[in-house]
């Protein structure tokens, strides 16, 4: 079921639709976007799709859908940035990348007039955008952070020559509190007593909760020392130079060993291998561990690998203790129509009954 996030209009409109926190009048606004030309890739049920398309429809810009909207075609993706000169592409995550990717390396298009590609929904693996700009040079590479109860959040560009994933400058309005909600944490509260991830949360302008729950309602939106917060459930790291450092989602974390492990961190471990086209990790029982983590994996037609290629290239990325203890092979890695993983199904591929 939907989540059923109430908004007030003004609200909403800065915080999710691209209003100008900074535009003196409309007329300033539309002065500073208008012109958009952009290719919403995934589908409007997905809050990045119609957000997206309400902030083009809102500062003037056209809003282009693909031609084959029953799937994802790269084909028909970058046949219409050439056609319709697109200078904005949408896509979500590593899901709609690598088959993006994959067609710029069979056929040439004019990607002239495209001047930016925003990821949301789901991370952007570094390596991912390294592929793109080799192939694109002339690219932004965006990641946007955001949810349904906080609008947007955060964002973090890439250009050629040095692309990272999962970290983002702070914003304003934007904080890390502590795990028990009791504090707003600073920068640098790894080194100052704090050891685990906080969690990633905002202040101002925000939605009212979530219509018919208000017991959800109140621990999403704490109010600490009179403040308002959104906490949508993400975990993350304020660095010493006020970085946020983002772990993963909460609710995917496996405990294993006495150790929490997001897996996101882990998924895109595996992925930077070159013969893994897809990935998502879940944690399933384990006698000596409690939890244990569990990879599935979709590999690149052609290709093969071993177990150990793939524990040896993760590590180059993560720490040993977060390594998959197993690895399932399937011939597709299941998601929502918009891209995100199937977490449930891969409980049930790495727990059958």
């Amino acid at each position: 079921m939907p989540k059923g996030v109430m908004w007030r209009q003004g609200d909403a409109l800065v915080e999710c639709f691209g209003g100008s926190r900074t535009a003196a009048s409309v007329d300033d606004f539309l002065a500073e976007t208008k012109g958009r030309r952009a290719l919403v890739a995934p589908p409007f049920m997905h809050g990045a799709g119609h957000w997206i398309a309400f902030g083009s429809w809102n500062a003037g810009g056209t809003v282009f859908v693909p031609s084959i909207p029953e799937r994802l075609d790269a084909h028909d993706i970058w046949s219409m940035v050439e056609q319709e000169k697109i200078d904005f592409l949408l896509i979500v995550g590593d899901a709609f990348a690598r088959p993006l990717i994959d067609q710029l390396k069979l056929q040439s298009y004019d990607l002239s007039t495209l001047t930016v590609i925003i990821s949301g929904g789901a991370a952007l693996s570094a390596h991912y955008k390294d592929e793109l700009l080799e192939l694109a040079p002339h690219l932004m590479i965006i990641d946007g952070l955001g949810s349904s109860e906080a609008g947007g959040q955060l964002t973090h560009m890439s250009a050629a020559g040095g692309a990272t994933t999962g970290t983002f400058p702070l914003a304003p309005n934007n904080h890390v509190l502590s795990s028990d909600y009791s504090e707003v944490l600073q920068p640098g509260h790894v080194d100052a007593g704090h050891p685990e991830a906080g969690w990633l949360a905002k202040s101002g302008r925000l939605a009212l909760g979530y219509l018919g729950d208000a017991e959800k309602t109140a621990k999403t939106y704490p109010v600490i020392n009179g403040v308002r917060y959104v906490v949508p459930g993400d975990r993350a790291v304020l660095t010493s130079d006020g970085l946020v450092e983002l772990r993963g989602r909460d609710s995917v974390t496996i405990n294993s060993g006495g150790e929490k492990i997001f897996a996101e961190e882990v998924e895109m471990a595996v992925k930077s291998h070159p013969a893994v086209l897809d990935c998502v990790v879940t944690g399933r029982p384990s006698e000596r561990w409690g939890n244990e983590v569990v990879a599935i994996v979709h590999l690149r037609a052609n290709t093969s690998t071993t177990h150990q290629e793939l524990i040896e290239e993760a590590a180059k990325h993560i720490a040993r203790y977060k390594l998959p203890k197993e690895f399932i092979y399937v011939d597709h890695i299941v998601r929502s129509p918009s891209g995100k993983a199937d977490y449930r199904w891969a409980k049930s591929i790495a727990n059958p009954a």
